[in-house]
């Protein structure tokens, strides 16, 4: 899960984790919830709320807990309880169709589905003022169907700078992914529901420095996509570069490489375009991993390999790997010089995260 607290006040929510055993007194499953809600504001109706939530991908371990923490339905009808109003939902149409030929959903996957149906229709019929109908689409449905919705529709490669329909002074972001549906049947098979992740690099204000942090996130994304992005974007690297990564897919081997870690161990081989698409950093990097503890094994993920691999590109950029776990908190405060990580200290949520950019802050778990 990441919170980004914008300069201006904004709140955007990249992807959820909260387990129902966090209700627990006698479990020690971290509290995500209640960690997430003391960083929210309330409005004027008393409800707590993004002002933006974005779902990389509708696996369950990126959207547990949507029902039961967050209202679905329309604004009016929110209960005024302690459920999290979502201002402006951003949703790939993409993702959502390939995994319902692949893979299936979850319930808190189809539940997010049916919220971003409603809004797009609310659109639709002209009823998107409030608060709760908005949403941005990322990336253009096949076959047309998101031709007519021009207003509300984010493709590829095209960059924004808009939060709740309203334009947007402390940051903007560049969609990558996912990619449109291609005419190359083997290409096709490639883009299942992980290689459908949205990939959006963000650049947040801070001190009056437009880029201050370049952010890059890429939900559970492989080699296969990597390597596209590299060909697609290595003569306009400006539109990749980071200060930070969350490496994608919780860092795992399969974005760096087509080969089986467990079946060839240190004769698997690295993607060069794929390293390169997630090694262009820049001075001070950090690369963070939201992940179980990495261990020399066969397990992926998290990849031992994978691990080391991100270590040389941080080390490369006179920067950091660092993992993060359920168990405490890292925040990046973020000036004009770039990202710094502050104290860490320990807790009870798996919040990870970046902090004040002037008033903003950035966080992940």
């Amino acid at each position: 899960m990441t919170l980004i607290e914008l300069e201006s006040g904004k709140c955007i929510l990249i992807d959820i984790n909260i387990r129902q055993t966090a209700d627990d007194e006698d479990d020690d499953t971290p509290d995500v919830a209640a960690m997430l809600r003391e960083r929210l504001k309330k409005d004027g109706n008393g409800r707590f709320y993004v002002d933006a939530f974005l779902l990389s991908h509708p696996d369950e371990d990126h959207c547990r807990g949507l029902a039961r923490h967050f209202h679905l339905g329309k604004p009016d009808d929110h209960p005024g309880d302690d459920k999290i109003l979502i201002r402006e939902m951003w949703s790939s149409p993409l993702v959502f169709r390939r995994a319902s030929k692949n893979h299936p959903l979850c319930d808190d996957a189809k539940a997010w589905n049916k919220e971003a149906k409603r809004r797009v229709k609310a659109f639709r019929d002209g009823k998107t003022a409030a608060d709760g109908d908005r949403i941005l689409i990322m990336g253009e449905d096949e076959d047309g169907k998101t031709d007519d919705l021009t207003d509300i529709l984010i493709k590829v490669d095209g960059e924004f700078s808009r939060i709740n329909g309203q334009a947007e002074f402390s940051m903007s972001a560049r969609l990558l992914a996912p990619l449109p549906k291609s005419n190359d049947k083997d290409e096709e098979d490639q883009l299942t529901k992980n290689n459908s992740s949205v990939v959006l690099r963000f650049k947040i204000r801070a001190d009056g420095i437009s880029d201050a942090c370049r952010y890059l996130i890429g939900g559970d994304a492989e080699v296969f996509i990597w390597e596209k992005l590299w060909g697609k974007h290595k003569n306009k690297i400006d539109w990749i570069n980071y200060d930070l990564l969350l490496t994608p897919h919780h860092c795992s081997w399969h974005s760096l490489s087509h080969d089986s870690w467990s079946e060839k161990g240190e004769d698997a081989e690295v993607s060069t375009d794929a390293r390169n698409a997630l090694s262009q950093t820049r001075d001070g990097a950090y690369l963070i991993a939201s992940s179980k503890e990495i261990k020399d094994d066969d397990n992926d993920p998290p990849c031992w390999r994978a691990k080391r691999e991100y270590e040389a590109i941080a080390g490369t950029a006179n920067g950091l790997f660092k993992r993060v776990s359920g168990s405490n908190i890292t925040e990046f405060e973020i000036s004009g010089n770039g990202p710094k990580m502050k104290t860490k200290y320990s807790s009870s949520a798996t919040i990870i995260g970046g902090g004040a950019i002037g008033g903003q802050s950035l966080h992940h778990g």
